[in-house]
């Protein structure tokens, strides 16, 4: 297949918080930087981000790096690495502050500054009670963020690919030379080639039944990675979040427990209470989706089948409501019927975040393992954001430290790119088989007749994720969908679309996605399955503890089924590490 080539300095995928931040970063320095997007780039998944983004601002009261540091090294069960953790936490009050200089407007408190909310897992000094770190734009912070990122761009020249989506990666024996992309308008395919390809692509919640992530979210990145024989990191770990709307996973923002609302069961009862008298309702995210999926196994749920609880809220008052969650009444009503100054909100656990994905250092290079087993950065490849896993988020990720993941990871990507430019990073020549190799899944669907439809394919695949690798897990469940998971992989071979035309086929780019779906899935299985243990957002029912003895690593999924370790850094590099026995004293 004869391609056009279009070349730059950097090409970034994925038009979100990530990929536009660092954008930025580029294109203000004179490169020139392609922004490839399948969604017009204020329609990608950031843009839905309700509760905010966590500095140690100190604007409520005292605050510090330190303390957001321990909190997240304590919310991600040890998993974390903690140098990583360090460089974000100590970047993230001048990280705010730029957003707050490019325009982005935050909510203020009565003396100006930045307003700062309350949210779960974050603590003063070193466990003790609860911070404001949360900085927000009431309960559209994503909204603002992604349409401010957008607009700097506009005004820094970014090249922008909109409505373009990502096939694969083109690689050399060297590193990686771009990536093959098709245009969604025109069925147009081209190479765009470049120095560094930056991966931004999102999550993948999409493996999942109910999931608060978007139909873009289909792990598109991850696949592009696997099928380049890179490795992904900590793919059993996904965020259940305890607020999704019962009945479409439309996620309510922690913002609302951070306002003072709380959960309850069927009996009126504060549940949490029981559960954390310490931080309650405010408790990391894994503890309160698992408390509250034994709600509901324990017979305690609302509702006529009783599989859902209620959030509460009507007593925080009509205008604290109507000023400072204003687009949360608006999801409620509209997918649940309930008005929440009213009445309490239906919810449920329902997949949110991925903690693990791509591994990178914290200059957001793409990193994989030599034959010894030793770490290696693979030339001209770089992630950030939730397709990348870094590892700041560890076994479980602290609300409202996505946001800042994003524009901490995202400028960092951007300035090494920029360094390692300036420095002499050259393109990487792929030869023709390169860039065919990059073309053959686009080329199976093109030829591939008369097979079964995608849509069954994906609906079978989702409800396996979240029948047998939900929020509680067990081997048999496991083994079972290990069963179904290699069924499907072997119809995906031969499954086929009817329309095969060019212009806005949009039931290619399903079956594309699908694609990357599925092997995310099965990274997902595997690393599950393998983890003998209970950590963070992995809940195993047969082994309910954690094993700090055996399981203090990051695992690694090759696509060919391999599995190794890598180890977790405990050593930050401006201070102490944080120890286990802190972590059991500290954590409630």
């Amino acid at each position: 297949m004869k391609v056009a080539t279009h070349t730059f300095d950097a090409v970034i995928v994925g038009g979100g918080g990530a990929g536009l931040r660092s954008a930025i970063e580029l294109s203000q320095s004179g490169l020139n930087v392609a922004v490839l997007s399948k969604v017009f780039p204020t329609r990608s998944h950031t843009v839905s981000a309700q509760g905010g983004i966590n500095a140690a601002l100190g604007n409520v009261e005292p605050d510090d790096w330190r303390w957001h540091m321990f909190d997240t090294v304590v919310g991600s069960d040890f998993l974390g690495d903690q140098d990583a953790i360090e460089y974000m936490c100590k970047h993230a009050p001048e990280s705010i502050y730029e957003l707050e200089h490019m325009g982005l407007p935050f909510s203020r408190l009565n003396d100006g500054k930045i307003y700062q909310r309350a949210f779960g897992g974050a603590t003063r000094e070193y466990g003790k009670e609860q911070a404001h770190r949360t900085c927000c734009a009431a309960d559209r912070t994503g909204h603002a963020m992604l349409h401010t990122l957008y607009q700097k761009n506009v005004q820094a020249k970014a090249r922008f690919f909109n409505e373009w989506f990502a096939i694969d990666l083109v690689k050399t024996a060297a590193g990686i030379a771009g990536v093959t992309a098709i245009c969604i308008e025109t069925g147009e395919v081209v190479f765009i080639r470049a120095r560094a390809t930056v991966l931004a692509t999102g999550g993948a919640g999409r493996i999942f039944e109910s999931t608060t992530n978007a139909h873009i979210n289909t792990g598109d990145g991850l696949g592009m990675v696997l099928r380049a024989g890179y490795p992904l990191q900590d793919m059993e770990f996904w965020q259940f979040h305890p607020t999704g709307i019962y009945g479409s996973g439309s996620l309510i923002s922690e913002s609302v427990r951070g306002e003072g609302g709380y959960l309850i069961n069927k009996n009126g009862e504060r549940f949490m209470e029981r559960y954390a008298p310490h931080l309650k309702d405010l408790s990391c995210r894994d503890i309160v989706s698992r408390c509250s999926a034994i709600e509901i196994r324990e017979g305690r749920g609302a509702g006529p089948k009783g599989d859902y609880l209620l959030l509460k809220a009507d007593h925080l008052g009509e205008a604290l409501i109507k000023s400072r969650l204003p687009g949360i009444r608006e999801l409620a009503m509209t997918f649940a019927g309930v008005d929440p100054i009213k009445d309490p909100i239906p919810v449920v656990p329902t997949c949110h975040y991925l903690m693990g994905g791509i591994p990178t250092n914290y200059h957001a290079q793409v990193l994989t393992q030599d034959a010894s087993g030793k770490d290696c950065i693979i030339e001209g490849l770089y992630a950030a954001g939730e397709c990348a896993c870094v590892s700041v988020h560890g076994a479980n990720r602290l609300g409202a430290n996505s946001l800042l993941d994003l524009v901490v990871f995202g400028r960092a990507a951007g300035k090494h790119v920029k360094e390692s430019i300036e420095q002499g990073l050259g393109y990487h020549e792929p030869a023709a088989s390169d860039i065919e190799q990059a073309l053959s899944r686009l080329h199976r669907w093109n030829t591939n007749e008369k097979g079964e439809s995608v849509d069954r394919i994906r609906s079978e695949l989702q409800k396996v994720m979240q029948d047998d690798f939900g929020v509680f897990r067990t081997e048999a469940d496991m083994k079972a969908g290990f069963l179904k998971l290699d069924d499907l992989n072997d119809r995906l071979r031969y499954a086929s679309i009817s329309d095969k035309s060019t212009c806005f086929n949009t039931a290619r780019i399903e079956a594309l996605e699908l694609d990357n779906l599925l092997v995310t899935a099965m990274a997902t299985a595997y690393s599950a399955e393998l983890r003998k243990e209970s950590r963070g957002a992995h809940a195993r029912y047969d082994y309910p503890e954690r094993d700090d003895q055996h399981w203090l690593k990051h695992s690694l999924y090759f696509e060919n089924g391999q599995m190794t370790f890598r180890s977790v850094n405990m050593k930050p590099e401006g201070m102490e590490p944080i120890t286990l026995r802190e972590r059991e004293e500290k954590r409630d």
